[in-house]
């Protein structure tokens, strides 16, 4: 049974600029000077910058050295190019003379080699003078001000400097703007910028991607993303607490073992699906299917029964009363109680309704006694948010799905403040209960108190459409029945549904980029891509931007 660390240990960390600092003290200690990683990293950086503009010799290359170690990566990559052929111009925000450790010896070596160098604030004068002045224009520029360690708000010299590199940028199409470790200004935890960042075409990060750059929003700012390494040997490298949940975590969902049969992947009991809502139990059922779990039932007042079903025999169900009762009972029928005895997991929510017979019959569910765990969704959370005594009934096996406008109900605030630090919110709603948290849009956190945060990097135009989050619950069901007592199994489950999911939906976008497709293509399509993934290693997340020039 693997592990929730060795899971971890599958997919790539996204290490916190402290976590990053640590590392270096590490190899530091383990005798890998600064310089030699600098120098490592100079080389990285460099190997990226010739992929995108290979004929630099003879080509004037502007570089920004900060007073931190990226403006020692910058100047170690200035001298690189003078190598080559180039005319590199190092603009410093410091007198040279005022460097000091790694950045200053890259620095010395740099104008050693015959590498120009000019202060920062000369920097708008020569970006006003392109593209009409008498010395040729930048072929490349190299954003070494800032690193990972920023944070807060920029002062007004960083911020003008950041935007003089924009403006370059719009005036210089062809103008190649790398950002080494990170664009200067852009949070390495949020992804935000602070308030302006440099706008790279490509960012090679060090070491490691940082959490802030795999994020939708920060994909205007970092370009086409490259990881390079710079020679930190495994013992170094700690545990991290966010990792990217990419592909990677479809590798340890197990291959079916011969012997096996319907009982080995579990039985899931979705409870959702009231008259008019019918299509959501319905989908949550199929995708529960389509995601490998051996038994479904559909449990739901009867008259909602036959069109949960919706002509899938496979789909059993369980009655909620007799015929022509539209109500959720506020208690637990026998009938599914003995059907529960057999679950494995549960789906709650998908199409349950809001009213207070649903509040009753949900309140009724989370206090019976070993129960299944249960994947919370939907309706199901907008009621846990009237009645918050419930969720102290929540185990770590348990899993609540909100989006950003659910997630608002719980906290007690809006959407906008829930979308405005996502990372914040993941946090306080693994604060509210021991239940494994998924909060949903583009770049999904999945996270839960004490454990690690997993970031999902896919921005997926296709998933926004109805069904699709009950096809999730219902794929993170199916992982859940499958995960019977395996350590974090709710944590696991919904890590691995998530990356499931999003490339599911990124199949779909592939076959229909402009949109057009259905959440019942989208559970159809989670077998498939289950089993690509798993027998070509696909997936593995990189984020590709086409340069133009």
């Amino acid at each position: 049974m693997e592990t929730l660390a060795e899971f971890c240990g599958r997919l790539s960390p996204l290490p916190l600029p402290e976590e990053m600092r640590q590392w270096d003290e590490d190899a530091a200690a383990l005798g890998l000077s600064p310089a030699m990683l600098m120098e490592n990293a100079g080389h990285v950086a460099l190997d990226v910058l010739l992929r995108y503009a290979p004929d630099v010799a003879g080509k004037a290359v502007w570089l920004i050295m900060g007073s931190g170690n990226n403006g020692g990566d910058a100047a170690c990559i200035a001298r690189l190019l003078a190598d080559r052929g180039a005319k590199p111009l190092l603009f410093t925000a410091r007198p040279p003379e005022a460097a000091t450790g790694a950045s200053a010896l890259h620095l010395a070596i740099a104008r050693a080699n015959g590498v120009r160098v000019a202060p920062l604030t000369e920097l708008a004068a020569a970006v006003s003078a392109c593209p009409g002045s008498d010395s040729a224009p930048p072929r490349v520029m190299v954003d070494g001000l800032l690193g990972t360690g920023f944070s807060g708000t920029l002062r007004p010299d960083a911020q003008a400097a950041i935007q003089q590199i924009n403006i370059l940028a719009e005036r210089l199409p062809c103008c190649f703007v790398l950002a080494v470790d990170i664009p200067s200004g852009l949070d390495a935890v949020s992804g935000h910028p602070s308030p302006v960042a440099v706008r790279a075409n490509a960012t090679v990060s060090l070491a490691a991607a940082k959490p802030g750059l795999v994020l939708p929003e920060a994909a205007p700012f970092v370009g086409a993303l490259h990881v390079g390494d710079i020679g930190l040997p495994a013992p170094v490298r700690r545990p991290v607490r966010h990792h990217l949940l990419d592909g990677r975590a479809l590798t340890a969902l197990p291959a079916p073992a011969p012997e096996s049969y319907k009982n080995s992947f579990g039985h899931v009991v979705v409870l959702g699906g009231a008259p008019g809502l019918t299509g959501a139990g319905h989908l949550a059922c199929a995708a529960a299917l389509r995601a490998g779990a051996g038994l479904v039932s559909a449990a739901a007042p009867e008259s909602a029964l036959y069109a949960i079903q919706c002509g899938w025999p496979e789909i059993m169900t369980v009655a909620l009363g007799p015929r022509g009762v539209t109500a959720w009972p506020a208690e637990i029928p026998d009938a599914l109680l003995e059907r529960l005895r057999r679950a494995t997991s549960l789906a709650v929510g998908p199409g349950m309704g809001r009213g207070d017979d649903a509040a009753a019959f949900l309140a009724a569910l989370l206090e019976l006694p070993e129960r299944p765990p249960a994947v919370i969704d939907a309706d199901a959370l907008v009621l846990l948010s009237r009645q918050r005594e419930l969720l102290a009934r929540l185990g770590p096996d348990d899993v609540l799905t909100p989006h950003p406008g659910e997630a608002a109900a719980l906290l007690g605030t809006d959407g906008a403040h829930i979308q405005a630090d996502r990372p914040a919110a993941l946090a306080a709603l693994c604060a509210l209960s021991r239940a494994a948290v998924v909060l949903k849009g583009a770049g999904t956190l999945v996270g839960q108190a004490g454990a690690p945060v997993f970031i999902s990097p896919y921005a997926v135009p296709a998933l926004a459409m109805g069904g699709s989050g009950d096809v999730l619950a219902g794929t993170l069901a199916a992982l859940l029945a499958q995960s019977r007592g395996e350590e974090g199994a709710g944590l696991r489950a919904a890590a691995t549904g998530v990356a499931l999911h999003a490339l599911a939906g990124r199949s779909l976008g592939e076959r229909f980029p402009r949109r057009g497709c259905v959440a019942s293509e989208l559970a159809d399509a989670l077998p498939h891509v289950r089993a690509t993934l798993a027998e070509a290693q696909q997936g593995v997340w990189e984020r590709r931007v086409p340069w133009p020039c």
